[in-house]
């Protein structure tokens, strides 16, 4: 059964993944020096978490959390922060992604509650 430290766990290599992904879009093919090295500590720490979550959470729910939550909130930050602008099927997208990762983690059988 996952605990709430293990869904923390997953919270935290989720935004370590945003932030590298962040990073990366900054990083001009990682030839500037300081968004490379944030990619690629952010993505170390993204996936040294997942590894630990991958202990308790099955893989497939694990990655459509992962997935799933990386997706919007790498979304939101493109938008609050750069500008991104969103359009109403875009909107209606992410809201399918949040939909499905709840739908999986509160109904499927899949998933250890």
């Amino acid at each position: 059964m996952a605990s709430f430290a293990t869904y923390a766990l997953l919270l935290v290599a989720i935004t370590a993944e945003v932030i590298a992904t962040t990073a990366l879009s900054r990083s001009d093919g990682l030839t500037r020096l300081v968004p490379s090295l944030i990619t690629l500590l952010g993505y170390g720490i993204a996936f040294w978490c997942l590894a630990i979550v991958l202990r308790t959470i099955p893989t497939g729910i694990a990655y459509a959390v992962w997935s799933g939550f990386g997706i919007v909130l790498i979304t939101a930050v493109a938008w609050l922060f750069y500008g991104q602008k969103l359009d109403t099927p875009a909107i209606i997208g992410l809201g399918l992604i949040i939909a499905g990762v709840l739908v999986v983690n509160l109904f499927s059988k899949s998933v250890a509650h």
